[in-house]
């Protein structure tokens, strides 16, 4: 099948799955006579995995590495299971933050219940003084070790 045919059946888009080729998610396809790609359906199921994968909020190598070790069918599972472990711990430091954020608006919300100018609005006042406590605190949201050097 032609590329646009096979971003149809996985409603990804073909400007995605040339990047997933290019950082070598997605093996290449062959190509026909003019030159134009020709994906299989081993393709096709690559692309699903990879979506099902981005969908749970995984990063590119933790899908690189689930994809590794399914290229290993007679390999012992634990290394599938620690990789999922670990992104568990992930999207539950996420939850947390997200539950801090949640806090943090409703606070500022409640800083302009009471209505008045813009210069009074105590929201703006709120968002300038919460940047800068924000600026100190660590951003990383992603599993340690699944986005390369600099990132623990």
């Amino acid at each position: 099948m032609k590329i646009g045919e096979l971003a149809k059946k996985t409603a990804i888009p073909v400007e995605t799955i040339r990047y997933y080729e290019k950082i070598g998610l997605l093996p290449e396809p062959d190509r026909d006579n003019s030159g134009y790609r020709s994906y299989r359906t081993a393709h096709l199921d690559r692309l699903l995995f990879i979506k099902r994968c981005r969908n749970l909020d995984m990063a590119q190598e933790e899908i690189r590495e689930l994809i590794r070790l399914a290229e290993q069918p007679e390999a012992d599972c634990s290394k599938v299971d620690a990789l999922l472990a670990q992104h568990l711990v992930h999207v539950r430091e996420r939850l947390k933050e997200l539950a801090s954020l949640e806090q943090t608006l409703v606070n500022l919300q409640k800083a302009c219940a009471d209505g008045g100018t813009v210069r009074e609005c105590g929201i703006l006042g709120g968002l300038s003084s919460e940047l800068e406590s924000l600026e100190a605190e660590n951003s990383d949201n992603h599993v340690p070790g699944t986005h390369g050097p600099g990132h623990s």
